[in-house]
């Protein structure tokens, strides 16, 4: 395990390796953070197509991440993160949405306790689900990263993350 932190437009990212491929992005404050000791040791090396890729994506140059991942969950969670990355850029889906595309209708909860422990924010895009309504639900990273982070995709030519 090793780790870096990177400044972003929505405060520091922690990133989180194993074996040299990235387990976690981690925002300051979020909920279901690992303790910063299990991160292993401060190594930037790493992570240079990460950082260039984030970097990109925050200039509004990237709408996708091509990256190799290895989160740490279970076999469902690791389903549910795989469909949130076929979630478009710039568009929101549900809770239940994403339980139907499982073929378990009846699955919403499971599905946003899944969606919640992600590891991998932004790159895994769980700020894109919604509740049934549209609102804004339940984020780890906090509601006002969940806003920003929608807001900024879509409108990302046009509009800034607030530092």
């Amino acid at each position: 395990m090793s780790h870096t932190t990177v400044d972003s437009p929505v405060g520091p990212l922690t990133l989180v390796a194993r074996d040299g491929v990235l387990s976690g992005l981690y925002l300051a404050e979020q909920r279901y953070r690992p303790p910063h000791e299990s991160f292993g040791p401060e190594d930037p090396s790493p992570f240079g197509d990460v950082i260039a890729q984030l970097a990109e994506y925050f200039d509004g140059a990237r709408t996708s991440f091509d990256l190799p991942l290895d989160p740490v969950g279970t076999p469902f969670q690791r389903t549910v993160w795989r469909l949130l990355r076929e979630i478009p850029y710039g568009e929101t889906t549900t809770y239940g949405e994403l339980a139907r595309q499982l073929g378990r209708p009846s699955a919403a909860r499971a599905v946003g306790f899944a969606n919640g422990h992600n590891p991998i924010s932004i790159i895994v895009p769980c700020h894109r689900v919604v509740g049934a309504n549209g609102g804004l639900t339940g984020y780890a990273g906090g509601i006002v990263r969940k806003r920003q982070l929608l807001d900024f995709e879509q409108r990302s030519d046009a509009y800034r993350l607030p530092i």
